[in-house]
């Protein structure tokens, strides 16, 4: 990742000014009544505490653990997201989440995305946080050292997705509904903060913003081997929704065997009963148990080499993009 000398949009284009109203003091840190804006239990001024708080709301040691395999699970491009009226189109509930690692995930019929933190949209608090030298050290310690460098590329990534997410007002409408932007927030200006945010690089951002979607299902199918675990984010916490998943499956297994076993049955019965009036009827009921026994293998057959199929195509798809961009670099 390379390194940071300015915040990613300039002070005229800002959306926050809080930081401005009072300014530093003759130490040159904020006063210590100041609030991270947005969040009012955090004092600026208490840098361990702003600095854990980050951490918990821009950076995600899970995904970052599991980036170098991500390719596997969705498209390698950081434009992969589909902004917020496809998002309708497609089905899907904006459900509002604050924790980083959902951001963008998705799941069936509903898509997890993180609000637009206000302390992010504010110049000074770039300058005095974020692109801080005291800040390189590692700050906090979770499976891996977490500095201020990834918590700015990760800041960078985040910020860069909603440029995806919100492409034209009516995608600014269905956001400010949503509770993604502030309420207070006019299009004009949210284009002029998003004016250079598009323009920044993969190079800049953490690893995991290097995709955009996320599908939760593969998540919780990698997360068994790369984090150890049995999921990523468990979404059935009740048992009978647990079960209630397999009831389709199971239903269909039961209906083939079934199936299968009364196209036999019937097989049977013609060679063992005697209908001396019906004779020229014992080749069609052969026929027709044939038939079934047949249907049934082709069909679980076909469904499975479509599986197969879809498996190997979203495979090849996978590798050609993963292969075609290490060439780029």
């Amino acid at each position: 990742m390379s390194s940071f000398q300015q915040p990613p949009f300039s002070k005229q284009d800002q959306l926050c000014d809080y930081l401005d109203q009072d300014g530093l003091n003759t130490s040159g840190n904020f006063g210590p009544a100041q609030i991270l804006p947005g969040v009012p239990y955090v004092q600026i001024s208490n840098i361990h505490q702003v600095v854990d708080f980050l951490q918990n709301d821009l950076f995600s040691p899970d995904l970052e653990l599991m980036a170098p395999y991500l390719w596997m699970m969705s498209t390698e491009s950081h434009s992969n997201i589909n902004p917020l009226h496809r998002q309708r189109v497609k089905g899907r509930e904006i459900i509002l989440t604050e924790e980083p690692r959902l951001h963008l995930v998705w799941y069936y019929d509903r898509i997890f995305i993180k609000p637009l933190p206000e302390y992010l949209t504010s110049y000074q608090f770039w300058k005095s946080f974020l692109l801080r030298d005291y800040l390189s050290s590692p700050c906090l310690t979770t499976g891996t050292e977490t500095t201020a460098k990834d918590l700015c590329a990760a800041a960078l990534g985040y910020l860069r997705t909603y440029s995806y997410l919100i492409r034209h007002k009516s995608d600014f409408n269905i956001a400010q509904k949503a509770g993604l932007l502030s309420e207070s927030m006019e299009w004009d200006q949210y284009c002029c903060f998003m004016s250079s945010i598009r323009n920044i690089s993969d190079a800049q951002v953490s690893r995991r913003y290097r995709y955009g979607e996320l599908r939760l299902s593969r998540l919780n199918f990698h997360a068994k081997f790369i984090l150890r675990r049995f999921y990523f984010e468990q979404i059935h916490a009740q048992y009978a929704e647990n079960f209630s998943r397999f009831y389709g499956p199971l239903l269909f297994i039961f209906a083939i065997i079934s199936l299968a076993l009364s196209a036999m049955q019937v097989a049977l019965v013609v060679d063992q009963v005697s209908l001396t009036q019906w004779t020229f009827l014992w080749p069609v009921y052969r026929w027709i148990s044939a038939l079934g026994l047949i249907s049934i293998v082709m069909l679980v057959l076909g469904l499975t080499l479509l599986l197969l199929f879809m498996l190997g195509s979203e495979v090849i798809y996978s590798l050609k993009s993963h292969f075609q961009k290490n060439k780029k670099f």
